[in-house]
């Protein structure tokens, strides 16, 4: 397979050239598509019971509420024109219109199609009309409406009801006085005095329930005397809104409207729905008349806003990374191609992205780590083929006369570098495996796209570096350069030409002199490691297993607050909706039961909650401000406010008043927090944005007081539930050292498989291992935190240092069969492959440098983590392997190995000092 792919290449290079760029183009073209996922599905298993939970939650009740805060005084809100205006805003939100209803006095939505949307059809509430994103929308004007609009209903109800009554009165009374032989005049006259006894008894019973309900005449929307007896508890002060509706007016001078997206919505349509919300509440015919304002903001706000900021910072600063690749590439690889290997590379990605796209698969947060990691290896791909093919070519191996020769020559080359080069592929895709045994889906989709990302890169390397190297030899050989050798000259262009000669000399030169000082470097430290390998080795392994200890007590961050700037206009909404309102996010119980509207199902809930509140600290005079949780919108706060459960005053609920709350509630309402069959309801409570290990903590205790009564089952939902969950999994360093564990036997049995041996198996895995623990001591000596970015980086290490180890272990090898010493063997090793090495991981290093000036945290310190884990694995191979090398190389004869070692060191150490005079 590889060496048809080399000798198609060679073959034809122009084509396979525009083949490579063909696919790397429409790669890029569909790479475009994706947009960040931050769906729960990317973060939870869709098996887990958190997830099931959840996903029936919002089925039933609609997804993470978009909040709208409107921060007004309360008074100018309910009792003036702004409340008509509201309601005109939450109707456009539902994507309906609303209009005056004199039989209800008050507003209710207008058939479909009955009126225009506000604004005309290409306006906000015209695109969220004809989408219709949302479940259910509900705020203070549209709970005011219905509350307005039921209470009439019931008034109508009741008098038709009373009206009933008497006439029953009447049939009944003039029956019996037939029934007992009474004349029909005389019947008439009971009927008559029944009929007034009952009229009497009903208006009693009409007035009674007046009087007990506050309502005096007919509630009206506009009315200044009921909407006051709804909305204000005079017992908390002047202006307090009822602690019962926190979730619709948190303060005096605040109110909310909540928006459940529909839960069906992709991820672009949720982000284009929050955009129309957004536009809408700019529209100026929402303007309050009374200096309110509005800010939009919630949980699906700041999650997909932290997704398209850390998405549009990372492609600006990868950008510039590329260039200081560039850069350091022409410094510090000696070769005339210096950029085909990072052109290969953006190839690799490209493909690589391009088929995410075309398979449908989205683009996690754990997707973005994919790209150093790839391209760093795809620049090692590119250079380990350039070099060896480079390397064969001076020593004589590339043909002299004739393009075909040339491209066969060259094909012969990379034929024979391509099994080592794909040894150590195949051996880092699966030290990947071991991270598909993540119970978090972004990781084991990192996992996946890397290994498919490794096959593609190798693949790109193969066929685009075979191509453009034999195109540069037919050119020069074309333009009679004759064999292209270091330091030749290239054709000329004229003064473009000239100006880019001039510039590559002294790139060139400044490359060469920065290339003789880090190989001079690398020599020394490969000379020391092979003369004392033991004593390396064993301070290498005191580190590493220091470092693994040490890596149960590296943190992980996961408060959103420290992980982007506090500047991020939706973190800073989110703040204030904080602020204001106590809390940002929603926990909730989902109840189920064949019938959950029982005296039983409702009394558990109710104690339930008031145990939860008062064990965190809510007390209903003072609202949220110091509570760890806080009520919303649940089905107990149909029944009973916190001061009546508190009284014990809801305890002799039954299942006739219960039915008659359910009935008295609008169907808008009451399917926030029930199903229509009664079988599923929703108990649901206000958290703080905070870390999510503290979160864990919360949900913990919330699941341990879960006892409901037989029959009834509960579980926790929602995305603070789910993100809590994921992070717990992310930051177990249990599970992080099982995996390194698991990846490193993976890499040995595939090594043990294709190499046939044990030694050359193991050899190459002893830098590898203690590279994983240096990487762990050196995050924990730096008190780098991981984060959700960089808490699957130590595959890195694993990946970086497979690659690097078994290229050098290999052609240790090769250069031992050829009969040279073990001396002779490291100084050609890590004078030809080292070199490439050393260049490539140098250039890793240089371009992912640049993550580190990001101003977001998460991605600044996925930059350390990165330098970090590329700098252990060079160190790796600079200290460790020579040493691991030199100590397999013991002969059976009667002689320590502590002498021979010693002798090979020495003679490293000779030869280096004397290159140096």
């Amino acid at each position: 397979m590889l060496e048809r792919l080399a000798r198609a290449a060679a073959g034809r290079p122009a084509v396979t050239l525009g083949i490579v760029l063909a696919l790397a183009l429409g790669g890029a073209a569909l790479a475009l598509r994706l947009q960040p996922d931050t769906g729960s599905d990317t973060f939870v298993s869709r098996s887990s019971s958190s997830f099931q939970a959840t996903v029936d939650d919002q089925r039933h009740f609609g997804g993470d509420p978009v909040v709208i805060l409107i921060r007004e005084p309360l008074r100018d809100l309910v009792e003036t024109k702004d409340l008509g205006t509201v309601s005109q805003l939450e109707a456009c939100l539902a994507g309906q219109v609303v209009v005056p209803n004199q039989q209800l006095q008050a507003f209710t939505p207008a058939p479909p199609g009955a009126q225009a949307p506000y604004g005309g059809p290409n306006s906000p509430c015209g695109k969220l009309m004809q989408a219709r994103p949302a479940q259910v929308v509900y705020g203070p004007a549209t709970f005011l409406n219905r509350a307005v609009a039921a209470v009439n209903e019931q008034v109508v109800a009741l008098e038709r009801a009373a009206q009933q009554a008497v006439t029953n009165a009447r049939q009944n009374a003039y029956r019996l006085a037939l029934a007992e032989h009474l004349s029909r005049r005389q019947a008439l006259t009971a009927a008559n005095a029944a009929g007034q006894l009952a009229t009497q008894q009903q208006a009693e019973q009409l007035i009674r329930m007046y009087l007990n309900s506050g309502i005096s005449g007919q509630p009206k929307i506009d009315d200044p005397r009921f909407i006051p007896e709804i909305v204000f508890d005079q017992t908390r002060g002047a202006g307090q809104p009822k602690a019962r509706f926190a979730y619709l007016f948190p303060t005096a001078n605040a109110a909310l409207i909540q928006v459940r997206l529909k839960p069906t919505l992709s991820v672009a349509q949720q982000t284009q729905a929050i955009a129309w919300i957004r536009q809408a509440v700019r529209m100026p015919m929402f303007r309050s008349a009374y200096g309110g304002t509005y800010t939009v903001s919630g949980v699906p706000v700041v999650t997909h806003d932290l997704a398209s900021t850390i998405t549009a910072s990372i492609a600006g600063l990868l950008a510039a990374a590329l260039v200081v690749m560039a850069l350091t590439l022409l410094l510090v690889f000696r070769s005339r191609l210096r950029l085909l290997p990072l052109a290969i590379a953006l190839a690799a990605v490209a493909i690589t992205f391009g088929v995410v796209s075309l398979l449908g698969t989205s683009l996690t947060m754990a997707s973005i780590a994919v790209l150093p990691i790839l391209i760093g290896l795809a620049v090692d791909y590119g250079i380990q083929f350039q070099a060896r093919v480079e390397e064969a070519r001076r020593a004589g191996a590339a043909g002299a006369v004739g393009g075909n020769s040339a491209s066969d020559d060259l094909a012969r080359a990379t034929i024979a570098a391509a099994p080592t080069i794909a040894t150590a592929a195949l051996a880092t895709s699966a030290g990947f495996l071991a991270l598909l045994l993540s119970p978090v889906p972004m990781v084991r989709g990192f996992g996946e796209l890397l290994i498919v990302g490794i096959g593609i890169a190798v693949a790109c390397a193969l066929c685009a570096g075979t191509a453009a190297m034999v195109l540069r030899v037919r050119y020069l050989r074309a333009h009679g350069v004759g064999t292209p050798r270091r330091g030749g000259h290239m054709p000329s262009f004229g003064v473009v030409g000239a100006s880019a000669r001039g510039a590559g000399e002294i790139l060139g030169d400044a490359g060469a002199r920065v290339a003789s000082l880090l190989s001079a470097t690398a020599r020394r430290a490969v000379a020391a490691a092979a003369r004392r390998p033991a004593r390396v080795l064993l301070v290498g392994v005191l580190l590493a297993v220091t470092g693994w200890v040490l890596d149960t007590q590296t943190p992980v961050q996961s408060d959103v607050t420290k992980l982007v700037p506090s500047s991020m206009p939706a973190l800073r909404d989110l703040r204030m909706l904080e602020r204001v309102t106590g809390v940002s996010g929603e926990i909730d119980v989902v109840v189920h039961s064949r019938d959950v509207a029982t005296p039983t199902t409702i009394g558990w809930m109710l104690r339930y909650q008031d145990a939860l509140l008062s064990h965190y600290g809510y007390v209903e005079a003072e609202g949220c401000a110091r509570a760890t949780l806080c009520p919303a919108l649940s089905l107990p706060d149909l029944f009973c406010s916190g001061a009546e459960v508190a009284a014990d005053s809801c305890s002799s609920l039954r299942t006739g008043a219960i039915m008659s709350f359910l009935r008295a509630v609008p169907t808008y309402f009451s399917q926030a927090v029930i199903t229509q069959e009664r079988r599923e309801a929703t108990l649901a409570f206000g958290i703080r944005l905070t870390a999510l290990s503290r979160q864990q903590r919360v949900i913990d205790y919330m699941r341990s007081q879960l006892h409901p009564p037989p029959g009834v089952s509960a579980e926790l939902a929602g995305l603070p539930v789910l993100a809590a969950q994921a992070d717990a999994a992310l930051s177990f360093s249990g599970r992080r050292l099982l995996m390194l564990a698991v990846g490193l036997v993976a890499v040995g049995l595939v090594l043990l498989a294709i190499l046939r041996t044990a030694e050359r198996a193991l050899v190459p895995l002893v830098p590898i291992a203690l590279a994983t623990g240096w990487s762990s001591l050196i995050l924990f000596a730096t008190r780098i935190p991981l984060n959700p970015m960089s808490a699957t980086l130590g595959a890195l290490v694993i990946a970086i240092s497979t690659e690097f180890s078994v290229l050098l272990s290999e052609r240790f090898r090769a250069e031992r069969r050829a009969g040279l010493e073990p001396a002779d063997a490291l100084v050609r090793t890590y004078r030809f492959t080292g070199s490439a090495v050393l260049a490539s991981g140098i250039t890793a290093i240089a371009g992912f440098g640049v993550l580190t000036l990001s101003s977001i945290t998460m991605l600044r310190d996925f930059g350390l983590v990165t330098l970090i884990d590329l700098s252990v694995s060079l160190a790796g191979v600079l200290l460790v392997l020579p040493s691991a090398l030199a100590w397999s190389e013991r002969e059976d004869a009667p002689q320590s190995v502590r002498e021979r070692t010693r002798r090979t060191g020495g003679w490293l150490w000779r030869r280096r000092r004397a290159r140096v005079a």
